[in-house]
């Protein structure tokens, strides 16, 4: 059966809204929803526990919306929230874009950190609506869920209103005696994170427009890297970059290039100067 030239993503929160204009004009082609339903491969409240890592998941749901459509070119992206793992008391997400063109046998990976967030949560007692913390996660332009605890249902989603919100939190407490408030990170109630998956899609296009200088094949770009960046002030090497790997993004193809970074490491960074 023939391939369709068109390009499905895996979604049902909206993602198409940041990523087709980008990939429509590096590709050529039209985005198109796969209609698959992602949350059986994992649900940011839990109920629906991830299968694997994030990488393999949005790998499963690209090649999905491939399966599900027949289509050549298959999309998905996947989100993580939490602590930053380098800069203490610093909420982050971790974005990760995979491509997949079912007919050359490429696969791309796109990642990106994101400080912009409002990535937060609060549990109250008092049924009063607490206004500092809504006015930090941008309610109601961001949505906010209701809960017993992080952990336990019921969970009321997607609260973009101060009546629903204020009913939510009473019920919770009578019920549970305090609610667990946490911002909705599904895309298409978060302002915020769009932007932030509008800067993948941009890295996405323009790697696809970059071509292996051995096979031409589309998706040049960063796989590997190097630590080691040494320190300007002893020289030591650093768990910060030195050196980043390109490679090919078809399968087959092993040409890689090693390019180093220009410059040294702080010595806020180095394990002897600031041991």
């Amino acid at each position: 059966m023939r391939l369709s030239s068109t390009l499905a993503f895996a979604t049902k929160h909206g993602k198409e809204r940041q990523f087709g204009p980008a990939l429509s004009r590096s590709l050529g082609v039209d985005v198109t929803v796969a209609g698959v339903d992602t949350d059986q491969l994992g649900t940011f409240t839990g109920e629906i526990q991830r299968p694997a890592n994030q990488l393999e998941t949005a790998r499963r749901k690209a090649r999905w919306a491939i399966d599900h459509t027949n289509a050549r070119y298959g999309l998905a992206s996947e989100g993580s929230f939490g602590p930053h793992p380098q800069i203490p008391f610093v909420a982050a997400g971790l974005e990760v874009a995979l491509f997949i063109d079912s007919q050359e046998g490429i696969e791309v990976v796109e990642r990106l950190w994101c400080t912009d967030t409002n990535f937060a949560d609060l549990t109250i007692t008092d049924p009063l609506l607490p206004e500092a913390f809504l006015g930090r996660v941008g309610f109601p332009e961001h949505a906010l869920i209701v809960s017993p605890s992080r952990d336990q249902g019921p969970f009321v989603k997607g609260i973009q209103d101060r009546n629903e919100l204020r009913v939510a939190i009473e019920t919770t407490i009578d019920a549970h005696d305090a609610a667990f408030l946490q911002t909705d990170m599904r895309a298409h109630l978060n302002p915020t994170r769009q932007r932030c998956l509008g800067q993948l899609a941009e890295r996405l296009s323009a790697r696809l427009l970059a071509r292996c200088p051995r096979c031409t094949a589309r998706g040049w770009g960063v796989v590997d890297c190097h630590l080691g960046l040494p320190c300007e002030w002893c020289g030591s090497p650093t768990d910060l970059i030195a050196a980043d790997v390109f490679g090919c993004a078809r399968s087959g193809c092993t040409h890689e290039e090693t390019k180093p970074r220009e410059g040294q490491a702080s010595p806020a960074s180095c394990p002897r100067c600031n041991p």
